[in-house]
């Protein structure tokens, strides 16, 4: 038995309940992992909200490190006692333990800590793919992201100072700015107070950017597609204030003839191949120093709900672990 959050019925922070729940032995090609951090990540509020339907009821959370600590039948890809990772499920992760495809989980190396790891697989995996698949960003480039303090904004914004990449970063409060400032963002731009559209053509002297990297969704929309060059792209990744919906695809060709995608993790790491070299490829810029983990907030399980409620009122920053 574990204790494990659960999901009956979808709505606001308070359907998440804390319980105590049966984990069977791990099936074939699965292992148990014991949980020693979990990754707090905004798509679990899509989860929770019903915004990403998910058979109920449900365990939540798709990222978290730890220790296995049993394997089934015809496991090869780890063994009892090894320290891993993943950071796209499966859904459950809000848990003491539970069981997961060996095939997706990842060791991790002497270099990365617990905790770093529960706070980094999603974000810098994501930031990852960002940059070096949806738009392979290149020295000297200048791009607009948005919400540069969040979890994988401070992640992006020392990426793309170690790839020698000029980030512009948007935040709403001086203090977010600041933040994304000292994480290495070229530029920052207070949402709250600034023209962002106005300021992205005073930065780029009126060229504005090949790419936007949008976490934010329906509010920043529009003002992302006026900040794109003609032919630039548009990377939705994220709908932290809702889901763009009901769009004209017209309004792509009157602003430039602009491209849209609307990426997700799963997607760039499908085979072992692709998901040792995005693993490879973020275990190296931590090691290395380029880029650090920020964990600025930290939650003991039975508090997942006021987790949720402060990660979608914006009250956090960086990185955010549940302690289980």
């Amino acid at each position: 038995m574990v204790k494990a959050i659960r999901i009956h019925e979808t709505g606001g922070p308070e359907v998440l309940k804390l319980e105590t729940v049966e984990l069977p032995a791990p099936g074939p090609g699965q292992a148990r992992v014991r949980h020693t951090a979990i990754g707090l990540n905004y798509i679990d509020t899509y989860h929770r909200s019903g915004l990403y339907p998910v058979p109920m009821p449900s365990g939540i959370g798709l990222e978290a490190a730890g220790i296995v600590e049993a394997i089934g039948e015809g496991v090869s890809e780890v063994k009892v006692g090894d320290r891993v990772a993943y950071g796209s499920g499966p859904l459950g992760a809000y848990a003491e333990a539970q069981n997961c495809f060996a095939a997706g989980l990842i060791k991790l190396p002497d270099t990365i800590k617990d905790d770093e790891a529960a706070a980094l697989m999603m974000k810098g995996l994501t930031t990852r793919y960002l940059f070096k698949e949806t738009f392979k960003v290149q020295k000297g480039d200048t791009v607009l992201f948005h919400a540069a303090a969040g979890g994988v904004g401070l992640v992006a914004c020392q990426w793309a100072k170690h790839l020698g990449v000029n980030l512009i970063g948007t935040a709403g409060s001086d203090e977010k700015c600041a933040l994304a400032k000292s994480h290495g963002a070229a530029h920052v731009i207070n949402y709250r107070t600034e023209n962002v559209v106005e300021r992205v053509m005073e930065i780029t002297d009126g060229k504005k950017v090949p790419v936007v990297y949008d976490g934010v969704g329906k509010d920043t929309f529009i003002m992302s597609l006026d900040c794109l060059q003609p032919r630039g792209l548009l990377a939705s990744f994220g709908n932290a204030s809702g889901a763009v919906t009901g769009v004209d695809l017209g309004i792509l060709a009157a602003k430039g003839s602009l491209y849209v995608t609307r990426p997700t993790m799963i997607h760039y790491m499908m085979t072992p191949a692709e998901r040792t070299a995005a693993t490879t490829d973020l275990f190296d810029v931590v090691a290395s120093g380029a880029v650090k983990v920020d964990i600025n907030q930290r939650y003991a399980l039975a508090d997942a709900a006021q987790a949720h409620r402060d990660i979608e009122a914006r009250a956090t920053t960086g990185a955010t672990i549940i302690e289980p």
